[in-house]
């Protein structure tokens, strides 16, 4: 029997329906009915404007419906959408070779993919058959993707109860200068030691296949915690002395979101190998891995195979063309610094004025704020954090809060790029208010 349509249900009867048909994949649903996208704001089905302080899932960096984008996906679409993956079409060349043009050497050679998940899939594959090894180190609170090489290198969350792991998989230390676990004499983060410490147990634990480390130089979904100046560097040593190649997750740190092209430029290193998805796409799905000549030639040359349906499509292509030319032409870097300098100094005036915001962190628009009991055991509270989330909610902000047990007092803020400060400044009215009244209650 085919499927058919009808008019738009009820707004019980939409939830009924979601009930009965969906499988929840992680959390509660939004009990909204978003209805349309515009810019920084969605709006439901019952009129209410929400702005939104995620870019959807980390990804609409030039916010919603942009007309750039609205425009190149209409005349794409129409011309050139999808292809059989072993062929090539102008869109996909020139969004390779535009990328090499954004990196610094040697990176100049891209696969085009769909999802972060995806290319952190491609970029393990790669790294151990170029290697020859199978050992992946990666943070211990880091999220990589749901695929089984990505999933297996993920430990913020997901790793119980669905069976083994893949084999050779290693978990080190995140180095939070805020929950310092090994310190100075001061009490400050001793993050050398602690990534000495950390190695010699990844050497005692590794069969000597070690292949690859798999990091977000700003860990997201664990917190928004920016690693010290100097660790990826030292970090790229350790990978060096054990021939692993550095693989750079920036899914959501690339493309201008902390103030630079891509958050590595900070500590002076370039990965072996980069992935990039959510931030490429503006939010249609488009990711990319980036790798070396030599690295490239070596896995080709070893019969590397990573034939996807959509590996190269021409639609999605265009549109991450049209992303670069925003970002360059509206110079969306230095929109980000000084967009998040206002961001910033919003969120230290907060904390100033609510004991209950321990933290600021993170760098350009994509910003950490932690919620905690007592400033001085640092305690962080679930429920204080589900509480300002649904009443900034209500007030007409979306907030994401990371969805971690004990880990449920960070706010993730990451505004679209396209934002203005009147935007940001509603939602710091809104944040301020929504903590005020969570502190009366709780």
């Amino acid at each position: 029997m085919a499927a058919t349509t009808t008019a738009a249900p009820s707004t019980a009867a939409f939830w009924a329906q979601a009930e009965e048909h969906l499988v929840r994949y992680g959390g509660e649903f939004t009990r909204e009915i978003i209805d349309r996208a515009a810019g920084s704001f969605v709006f439901t089905a019952d009129g209410r404007k929400i702005l939104d302080f995620t870019s959807g899932q980390m990804s609409a960096i030039l916010g919603h419906s942009h007309p750039r984008i609205v425009a190149t996906v209409q005349q794409q679409v129409a011309r050139l959408d999808h292809l059989y993956s072993g062929m090539l079409s102008r869109p996909v060349v020139d969004l390779a070779r535009r990328l090499a043009d954004t990196l610094p050497a040697p990176l100049t050679k891209t696969l085009l993919l769909t999802t972060g998940a995806e290319s952190n899939e491609a970029a393990l594959r790669m790294a151990k058959l170029v290697t020859g090894r199978h050992e992946v180190v990666s943070f211990a609170r880091s999220w990589h993707g749901m695929t089984q090489a990505a999933a297996s290198a993920t430990y913020s969350a997901g790793r119980k109860g669905y069976g083994p792991a893949a084999p050779g998989n290693f978990a080190i230390p995140v180095p939070n200068a805020y929950r310092p676990d090994i310190t100075a004499a001061d009490g400050t983060l001793d993050w050398r030691r602690q990534l000495d410490l950390a190695f010699d147990l990844i050497d005692a634990q590794s069969t000597g296949s070690l292949a690859a480390c798999l990091v977000e130089p700003i860990l997201s979904s664990g917190g928004i915690i920016e690693p010290p100046a100097g660790y990826f560097a030292a970090l790229q040593a350790k990978c060096r002395e054990r021939g692993m190649l550095l693989i750079l997750d920036e899914a959501q740190t690339g493309l201008c979101r902390t103030g630079t092209w891509y958050a590595f430029e900070r500590d002076g290193v370039v990965p072996d190998i980069l992935t990039l998805s959510k931030t490429l796409g503006a939010g249609l799905p488009l990711a990319a891995v980036v790798t070396s000549e030599a690295i490239e030639q070596e896995a080709y040359e070893r019969g590397f195979l990573f034939f996807t349906t959509h590996v190269a499509d021409p639609l999605v292509a265009a549109v991450g063309n049209t992303v670069l030319d925003v970002l360059a032409e509206d110079r969306l870097d230095e929109r980000a610094r000084r967009l998040g300098t206002f961001l910033r100094a919003g969120l230290t005036d907060l904390a100033a004025r609510h004991p209950v915001v321990g933290d600021i962190r993170g760098r350009g628009l994509l910003a950490g704020l932690e919620l905690v009991v007592d400033r001085e055991t640092k305690q962080t509270s679930d429920a204080l954090g589900a509480q300002v989330t649904r009443r900034c909610l209500d007030l007409g902000l979306h907030m994401n809060i990371v969805q971690l047990p004990g880990m449920g007092g960070v706010f993730r803020i990451a505004p679209p790029l396209t934002a203005t400060e009147d935007e940001l400044a509603l939602g710091l009215t809104i944040l301020d208010q929504a903590i005020g009244e969570a502190c009366t209650n709780h």
